[in-house]
């Protein structure tokens, strides 16, 4: 957690899925999350207690694998950590905007082949209904997707950069920085401030990002555990 008081950067999906993005919230107790086919995005409360965690597994299922991205306490025994890697939170502090003439608006029927592209750049999880949680915007060469970068989630009053990927055949033309400008310029016509995340180790983005204007805010982490495939019994 950052110091002070509580930021809704601090917990952006809990801030998207309460907020902008209420709609696509599937709740149980005080945990919520995107449907499994929109984000593997769910949110707990800033300080989860036992109810939270049986309502989480509830949810999730036993033996299912969940995010719990930002989440920096431990988890409750019987719990196992599947993943763990240190991540960043970069705002908006000085980007310099603009459209792209190249830029086209991506939707539904371009979902295969943004799929195929993700498979190949592996930029972080994309699913069947993710263009769904904002606009994607991506640069086709002969036809073919190349480029792409569009919004994922968000907060009130911030939305974040995400699914920035180039295929290797063109990379080194500053596709990638053309669409997350063209991306950002959307965010701020609503209003709204641009932020991102990405791998603390991921050296060569964050100078990419950071030349562009995006300041670090805060370290975070992206990390996953596992449901225990038998719980307690719930105290009533």
């Amino acid at each position: 957690m950052t110091a002070g008081a509580p930021h809704v950067l601090d917990n952006p999906a809990l801030a998207s899925l309460t907020g902008p993005h209420a709609h696509f919230a599937e709740k149980r107790g005080r945990v919520l999350r995107y449907p499994v086919d929109v984000s593997p995005w769910l949110a707990l409360p800033d300080e989860p207690d036992d109810g939270d965690w049986a309502d989480l597994a509830a949810l999730a299922g036993p033996g299912a694998e969940v995010p719990l991205t930002a989440y920096a306490g431990q988890v409750p025994e019987g719990w196992e950590i599947t993943f763990h890697v240190e991540g960043v939170q970069l705002v908006d502090d000085g980007l310099t905007t603009a459209p792209d003439p190249e830029a086209v608006r991506l939707g539904p029927a371009d979902v295969p082949e943004i799929l195929d592209l993700i498979e190949r750049t592996r930029p972080g999880p994309f699913l069947p209904r993710t263009i769904e949680m904002g606009t994607y915007l991506g640069i086709r060469r002969g036809g073919a997707l190349v480029a792409m970068a569009g919004e994922r989630l968000h907060p009130p009053g911030w939305t974040e950069i995400s699914a920035v990927c180039t295929d290797a055949g063109v990379r080194g033309q500053g596709l990638a920085t053309r669409l997350i400008l063209a991306v950002a310029h959307g965010i701020r016509e609503r209003g709204e401030i641009p932020f991102l995340h990405t791998g603390a180790k991921n050296t060569g983005a964050i100078r990419l990002y950071e030349s562009l204007g995006f300041r670090l805010r805060r370290t975070t982490a992206f990390l996953a555990a596992r449901v225990p495939e038998r719980l307690p019994e719930a105290v009533s």
